[in-house]
């Protein structure tokens, strides 16, 4: 096998585990019109990132925590904390602090026993290798967290298409809303 068979042939492994079901309750819990914030550091930030943005193309209040103009979390917000180790202290600490306030946290991690994971309401669980190769987690050929990170992607991907279903968003109204400035 070459590459990108290998690469295609453990992202279905991975895959294959997550239960539609939980893609589609988190879509349902996202559409029910709060406003959902994302973070995450390294490349799980830039998954996060890139699930805000097609969020908002789908008309979603969304926002990622760093940037200069995000608003505050207040209580009823929701926020999607993205670890695959789930023991990145950034996002940890963020994590717990947004659930002091009353923010619901929903952790996307491999390990929902992980300091992430423990201070979530719910989680999405990818069961894929990350950088530490922890007893439990699946093998990958790639380096460090790509696996991880690769389902994480496709998985907000589908969160969005159901999410786009629930509230009704056609390719046209989605694409009013991408970038006029490229």
């Amino acid at each position: 096998m070459g590459s990108i068979q290998d690469i295609l042939a453990e992202m279905d492994n991975v895959l294959n585990k997550v239960e539609e079901q939980n893609v589609a309750e988190l879509a349902e819990k996202l559409a029910e019109g709060k406003r959902i914030f994302t973070a995450g550091e390294g490349r799980s930030g830039l998954m996060a990132k890139s699930f805000a943005m097609r969020l908002m193309h789908l008309g979603g209040e969304v926002f990622v925590l760093g940037e200069t103009i995000t608003p505050s979390l207040k209580e009823g917000d929701i926020l999607i904390a993205v670890s695959g180790s789930g023991t990145t202290k950034q996002t940890v600490w963020t994590a717990e602090k947004a659930r002091e306030i009353g923010v619901k946290v929903i952790a996307v991690t491999t390990n929902p026993d992980s300091p992430l994971g423990k201070s979530a309401d719910s989680h999405l669980v990818i069961p894929a290798a990350t950088k530490f190769r922890r007893e439990g987690e699946s093998g990958s050929v790639q380096p460090l967290g790509s696996l991880f990170d690769q389902c994480a992607h496709i998985l907000f991907d589908a969160i969005c298409l159901e999410y786009g279903k629930a509230k009704k968003v056609s390719h046209e109204a989605a694409f009013s809303k991408h970038s006029n400035m490229e």
